[in-house]
């Protein structure tokens, strides 16, 4: 068949949460396109494999570098996104965060009207299945599993206690009412496995007559006619293979990948496309505009405790014991996700919303786990949740194959600096607790005594991103909107974006649990419509 109603181009999870949804009727046929592989390999259904993927391009990760950074002191920044059905949510660290209710009613501000707090809670709890139970603002019953950690490490313990003794604010779930402080971070797992959007959403519904999974499928341009999106083309098997779509095309290829194809198809600005030789099929300015991403600085510590992950003789004797353990139990340290607790803390106290998260992580984490460091550790993640810096995404060149080129502006707003600068200090602070007596050893990176000007030169050595970006397909009404409210693209029929780049601001957290409700929203929205 190369005839649908839906073409979904991009199998993460927006993709993924469409193509479920969309082919619960019967009556509609919906083809899923992926550039990736299947997301059938132990290391993305193992929760602990992301350390195998996340480190350098692969199979399963696309590890793209930005270009070079102004406000890193020229180094560029790594950006890994899964290249397989799940999309980054089977390569990620699993938290499932929902960001402040105030970032939504923030996008009605900024031109997104219906997506306030009161419009996406609903969707937030269709999606989840809260294995802890559900409530007036937890779902269950959903596609998505969320779940505790079954084997959570033994150091994570000693991050709850250090913030106790700097009579830090505690919560017992970050997506109730009590958002600022610190907890155990929820994951979408189910029985000690990763529970991604593509095992909610698509692995259930594969046999379908109605639903399509093409993978290895690389979307390449986009087909306008009259105004209309009738379809796409793209690489199959080295072959160029058109996909007719009868209803709409819907564009899920994130952050990074959406722009990118909405420019290949002509689809932006009309200058920047003369440029590269491509024609103007629709003049839109703000495609690839918008983009942002939450920056973030990581401290780490050797430990001579091997209850933490690491590299050493007796560290590889836990992990063969802990092979047989997963394999017939499904607990035990494979089942971490490294990032097992954190939170969420203001800057200073005239903030009103916490602008600050952490992430301590039972490992040593440098350069995004690609320098290794013989023996044990631990590390702790501090990202400022409302980066003002505002970069872009552009073509390198008119071959859809080509890396786009990637500039998320990294800390050259000052304000920026001086909120990481409050969030370095904070988690400096935590770190050196006595709490964290029996288990620290020698400091990775010594910064001792060190002058704010000083540790601003630290960080703009050393920081980059926690995985987020955000925003270059924004919603809203505004010259540099690329879509409406209703997630099409403006201008055009038959053609929405749904994914992170719609968002006009990046949420307070992680970003995927928002992406699976977006997805949701959209699919009521487009069979509302049809």
């Amino acid at each position: 068949m190369d005839r649908f109603d839906y073409v979904i181009v991009g199998g993460g999870s927006a993709g993924c949460t469409l193509a479920g949804r969309l082919s619960e009727d019967p009556d509609v046929s919906v083809c899923l396109l992926e550039a990736g592989p299947k997301d059938d390999h132990f290391t993305i259904n193992v929760p602990a494999g992301a350390a195998a993927i996340m480190p350098k391009p692969g199979k399963f990760n696309w590890g793209f570098e930005t270009v070079p950074q102004k406000g890193l002191n020229g180094r560029k920044g790594y950006q890994p996104r899964g290249k397989t059905l799940g999309g980054s949510s089977s390569i990620n660290a699993m938290i499932y965060i929902r960001g402040h209710k105030s970032d939504y009613d923030n996008w009605v501000k900024l031109g997104a009207k219906g997506w306030g707090w009161k419009d996406v809670l609903p969707y937030f709890k269709k999606s989840e299945n809260r294995e802890a139970g559900g409530n007036k603002l937890r779902g269950k019953g959903g596609p998505l599993n969320v779940a505790k950690l079954r084997s959570p490490n033994p150091t994570a313990a000693y991050y709850l206690d250090a913030c106790a003794e700097l009579q830090l604010p505690k919560t017992d779930d970050f997506n109730a009412e009590q958002f600022e402080g610190t907890g155990l971070y929820e994951v979408t797992q189910k029985d000690g496995q990763r529970f991604s959007a593509a095992k909610a959403y698509l692995t259930p519904n594969l046999e379908r007559p109605n639903l399509t999974v093409i993978t290895d499928a690389t979307t390449t341009e986009i087909n306008i006619e009259d105004g209309c999106a009738t379809g796409v083309e793209c690489q199959i098997g080295g072959e160029t293979q058109t996909i007719t779509a009868n209803k709409e095309v819907l564009v899920c290829g994130g952050a990074f990948a959406s722009p990118q194809i909405l420019l290949l198809s002509g689809i932006g600005d009309k200058d920047e496309l003369s440029e590269l030789g491509i024609k103007t099929v629709h003049h839109l300015p703000g495609v690839g505009k918008n983009l942002h991403d939450h920056i973030d600085y990581i401290i780490s510590y050797k430990s001579p405790s091997t209850d933490t992950l690491g590299y050493s003789a007796g560290g590889v004797f836990k992990a063969v014991k802990a092979v047989f353990e997963y394999r017939k139990h499904k607990t035990g340290i494979f089942t971490s996700n490294f990032a097992e607790v954190g939170g969420f803390y203001k800057s200073s106290p005239g903030v009103k919303v916490p602008d600050l998260q952490t992430h301590f992580v039972v490992g040593i984490v440098d350069d995004h786990a690609r320098k290794s460091h013989w023996g044990h550790g631990y590390s702790c993640h501090v990202c400022v949740l409302r980066p003002k810096s505002r970069g872009s995404l552009k073509l390198a060149s008119k071959d859809p194959f080509a890396a786009p080129l990637i500039d998320p502006a990294f800390l050259e707003d000052d304000e920026d600096m001086e909120v990481l600068l409050k969030g370095v200090k904070q988690i400096d602070r935590i770190l050196k607790s006595p709490a964290f007596d029996p288990v620290r050893g020698k400091r990775l990176y010594s910064t001792e005594n060190m002058s704010d000007d000083e540790w601003r030169e630290e960080i703009r050595n050393r920081a980059d991103t926690v995985y987020h970006p955000v925003g270059t397909c924004k919603m809203g009404t505004d010259k540099l909107a690329v879509v409406d409210p209703e997630l099409k693209v403006r201008g055009l029929k038959h053609l929405r974006v749904i994914d992170a780049s719609v968002m006009p601001q990046v949420i307070s957290g992680n970003t995927n649990a928002p992406v699976i409700m977006i997805a949701e929203k959209a699919a009521d929205m487009i069979k509302a419509e049809a």
